[in-house]
This record gives structure tokens, sequence and C-alpha cells, in this order.
């Protein structure tokens, strides 16, 4: 093999060194769209669902405002009711009533009998349970005459209301006459007596209703009730 000559190696040029092979820089990237880290991303689905959410939720709200103020005016109509009717019947509630007196003037109340155990029997003139039951009351009621008292309420009436009085001799009882409601029944009615005749309503001495009976009471049966209501013996 032939020799390279030094005159040839001189022309031959500086020996570069060689370098390490540069990177080409990379394109920008574009922001990305996901949160950092721990930082969850809400779509726009779920913005659109969250902010349906609260519009639900404010018109729950909404409609329980309105259902609570039509209650209060339901309620507020309801005691201006009860007002208007103690104002023009008398009749204020089965515990406490103030009715005209069945002769001549004067009122019957049970609030002026407070302290006394009452005992309200209803009768009317047509009634042939009350003629039945009537006579076992008026002994009874003289018996207990300052212990409990008797009182008689006239309702339902189409004859003569001071009939069953005379007849059976409880003339001394405080009478009173029912008014309103559905035939002159107004107290009777409150007591749920429909078209029953008689009805017997017991009271404690706070006035307070402790049994209404709907039906013709034996003068045996009166006086269990009376013990047992009254612990009175007769």
């Amino acid at each position: 093999m032939a020799k390279k000559s030094r005159g040839a190696r001189k022309h031959a040029g500086p020996r570069v060194p060689k370098s390490p092979d540069v990177a080409e820089p990379r394109p920008a990237r574009r922001p990305s769209a996901t949160a950092p880290k721990g930082r969850p991303t809400i779509s726009a689905r779920e913005r659109k669902s969250d902010a349906a959410r609260a519009s639900s939720r404010r018109r729950r709200r909404t409609r329980f405002g309105l259902a609570a103020a039509a209650v209060a005016i339901v309620a507020a109509v309801a005691v201006l009711a009860v007002s208007s009717a103690d104002n023009t019947t008398g009749v204020t509630s089965p515990q406490r009533f103030d009715l005209p007196h069945l002769q001549g003037d004067g009122r019957v109340k049970l609030a002026d009998y407070r302290g006394t155990p009452v005992v309200v029997n209803f009768f009317a003139s047509w009634c042939s349970a009350c003629d039945s039951e009537l006579p076992g009351f008026s002994t009874v009621s003289k018996q207990l005459k300052g212990t409990v008292q008797f009182i008689g309420v006239d309702s339902l009436e189409t004859g003569d209301p001071l009939y069953m009085p005379r007849r059976h001799h409880i003339l001394w009882w405080p009478l009173a006459r029912d008014i309103r409601g559905a035939q002159k029944s107004g107290l009777h009615d409150e007591l749920g007596g429909g078209n029953s005749m008689p009805l017997t309503a017991f009271y404690d001495k706070n006035g307070k209703l402790i049994e209404v009976e709907r039906a013709a009471l034996p003068e045996s049966t009166l006086r269990e009730k009376l013990h047992t209501f009254y612990g009175v013996d007769v």
C-alpha cells in the first residue's frame, strides 16, 4: 500500500472534534385543559348539572314557602270563622256554651257552673226515647241536688219546647234553647248528635267534656256513669 506523503497530510485540513448530538428544540406545548393534580376538572356538563340542582332547590324552597303561607292563611280564616260563630250563635265549643234561656230572658252558661260537675241533657217534645229516660233523670237529679248540676237543652224542636220539662217535673233545672245549626241545634250538632235524640253530655267540674251519650240512658246506667265520672253514689 502506498504511503501518504507529508504534504498531503498537511493539506487535509485541521481535524474537527466530533461534537455531541444537539437535540432539536421541541414545539411549545399548548396549555393543558386538565387542572393541576389534586383539583378535579369540572366539565361544562357538570356545571350545567350543578346549576340545574341549585335551580331545583330554589324552586322547592319557593314551593315550601308558598305552602306554609297557604297553611297560615287557612288557619287565620278558621280562627276568624270560629270567632264569628262565637259572636253569632252563642255556642263556642262542646266544652263551653252560652245559650238563651228556654223561658223568658237570660242565658244559660256552662261557665256559670264551674267547680261543679255538669250533666247536660238534650230533649225534644216529639222524642219518645226522651220520654222514657227523663223520669230516671228527674229522680237522680233531685238526689244529687247541690252535688251534680243538671241542665236541660231543647233542640231539634218542632212543637212545644216545655212539654218534656213539665211532664217530668224538671222545670227547676236551668233550661236552655238550642240555636243555629241545622235545625236550631248548634250545640247538639257540635257534640256530634246528628239526628239522634236524646243526647247527654257529661262535663267535669272544670268544664271539660268527659263523654257524650247518643242514646237513651236507663236510670241504672245513669247512676253507674255518675259514679264512674264523679265518684258519687245514688
